[in-house]
């Protein structure tokens, strides 16, 4: 199933994926941020299951579910920049801004910004197509 999406979203030109494919791909990418100071806490588990259970109405058990997949999708899927960018291409402007406020509460998520994670934010918001004023809002909304 994983693979079958990959391929999907790596073609030269992906179409727009189902839901339930932008949700794991979307909570994919939750995870690879996580992980990127090489301390993918439980607390940052929570955390992506809370923003999933908000974002998509989902029960605990279905959010926790919906991590465990993203766990192994991130895993498997390409190098970040081929990954950030075919989500780009898959899914609209308010879900990827939407996105990047979530992304920006995962790396915030232990008190700490570490420079992985922030470099890795502004690469996958920039690969998101997300402006640097709208990413700075999603920020402040979080912070605020």
């Amino acid at each position: 199933m994983f693979q079958d999406l990959l391929k999907r979203l790596i073609q030269p030109e992906p179409a727009p994926i189902a839901d339930a494919d932008a949700r794991l791909a979307l909570t994919a990418l939750l995870v690879r941020v996580a992980r990127s100071d090489y301390d993918y806490s439980g607390d940052e588990r929570v955390l992506i299951d809370q923003i999933t259970q908000d974002r998509y109405g989902l029960s605990h058990k279905e959010a926790n579910a919906l991590r465990a997949e993203a766990e192994a999708m991130e895993a498997d899927a390409p190098d970040t920049v081929r990954f950030t960018r075919a989500i780009k291409d898959a899914v609209a402007y308010e879900d990827r801004l939407a996105v990047v406020e979530a992304l920006w509460k995962v790396v915030l998520a232990d008190g700490q910004r570490a420079q992985e994670e922030d470099a890795l934010l502004r690469l996958v918001t920039n690969l998101l197509g997300i402006t640097d004023q709208d990413s700075a809002k999603a920020r402040q909304r979080v912070t605020g």
